[in-house]
């Protein structure tokens, strides 16, 4: 089969593969709309992971079922699924902890492109299929139904993660896709005032759609100094950070209040990140730090799917760029890395 693959650091390219082996409790399945991630271009250009071979890229897929191994009970051949990007090992005794996402070690729930293939190929594999594979509603269509596997649950986990009460203040650092989906998680949690950081007009507009109240611009100055300016120096109740870089840490501890919460959703490519001593009260202050994969598995999302089908979420919005046709996963994953500033998401449609 065709796969588009991570070659090494900073090297991609098409390769022929076997078609995957699965086993009894598992599927093998075709996709029907992908898309590239951010994660993608970190892993690929950063070599976040470190040196991966011929490994086949992608995590965001819904697909067809084309094979199901003998103890799968809910899924057929035929079948239109969503695929969660983080398939847990639901047997796990990490699953009992409470931390579906690291079962087996540290985000080994997330399989796809980190240590297996991912779904950027013509069959993929996932495991464990009646916990891992959600059935994708006729009213939901493909490219908007792509945007629940990674996006809507990394970004809403962000706002669970943030532990928002009702009312509560929320900054949220990055309105990219993920960014967005925190905003609207923030939203249906319960939030009150939400300010959303960044900068290009696509995602300012979106963010504002979401439910964002207020927008900083990082390239009009430090975005501490005007949070502090918005909020009278009194700060905010929950940061989440779904974006920014090494200094991004810092930054949400000096806008949170004493008591309060930062969330990290964001993929941390490179550099470490730094607490700064006195804004976290000498490691007083009560200021909580949070992170964490996104939630996988077959309930999580079906809930997904229920936001969008009661109207709760729309996360068609996301999508600014439809390619059709399977050959096109390379260009969308450039447009990825390269961000021009009508970008949110773009998805590839396997026709």
């Amino acid at each position: 089969m065709k796969g588009f693959a991570m070659i090494g650091v900073n090297k991609v390219g098409w390769i022929e593969k076997e078609r995957p082996n699965f086993g009894p409790y598992d599927a093998l399945i075709k996709p029907l709309a992908v898309s590239p991630c951010t994660s993608d271009i970190h892993t690929v250009f950063e070599g976040a992971l470190g040196e991966r071979s011929n490994m086949i890229l992608g995590h965001e897929a819904v697909g067809i079922v084309a094979e199901v191994g003998s103890e799968v009970k809910d899924f057929k051949p035929g079948d239109k699924v969503v695929v969660p990007c983080t398939t847990p090992n639901w047997e796990s005794i990490d699953v009992q902890r409470g931390f579906q996402q690291h079962s087996g070690g540290m985000l080994a729930g997330w399989k796809f492109s980190n240590f297996k293939d991912g779904v950027f190929a013509e069959y993929f594999h996932v495991n464990e299929a009646d916990a891992n594979l959600a059935f994708l509603p006729d009213n939901i269509s493909p490219e908007t139904a792509v945007m629940i596997t990674d996006m809507m649950t990394t970004g809403i986990h962000g706002a669970e993660l943030a532990e928002i009460e009702t009312g509560s203040s929320v900054v949220v650092i990055g309105i990219g896709a993920v960014g967005l989906m925190s905003i609207a998680g923030a939203k249906i949690h319960g939030a009150g005032r939400i300010i959303g950081v960044g900068s290009r007009p696509v995602c300012v507009e979106t963010a504002k759609f979401y439910g964002a109240n207020e927008i900083v611009n990082y390239k009009y100055g430090n975005i501490v100094d005007q949070i502090s300016e918005l909020t009278n120096g009194e700060g905010v109740d929950r940061v989440i950070m779904a974006g920014g870089g090494t200094d991004t840490l810092g930054q949400a501890i000096k806008m949170l209040k004493p008591g309060g919460v930062v969330s990290n959703v964001n993929y941390h490519g490179s550099g470490d990140l730094v607490i700064p001593r006195v804004e976290w009260g000498c490691g007083m202050a009560h200021k909580t730090i949070k992170g964490g994969l996104c939630p996988g598995g077959r309930l999580r999302m079906e809930r997904l799917i229920d936001l969008i089908e009661y109207g709760r979420i729309d996360p068609s919005k996301l999508v600014t760029h439809v390619y059709h046709g399977f050959n096109h996963i390379e260009e969308a994953l450039m447009l990825m890395k390269d961000k021009p500033k009508d970008l949110i998401k773009p998805v590839v449609v396997i026709d």
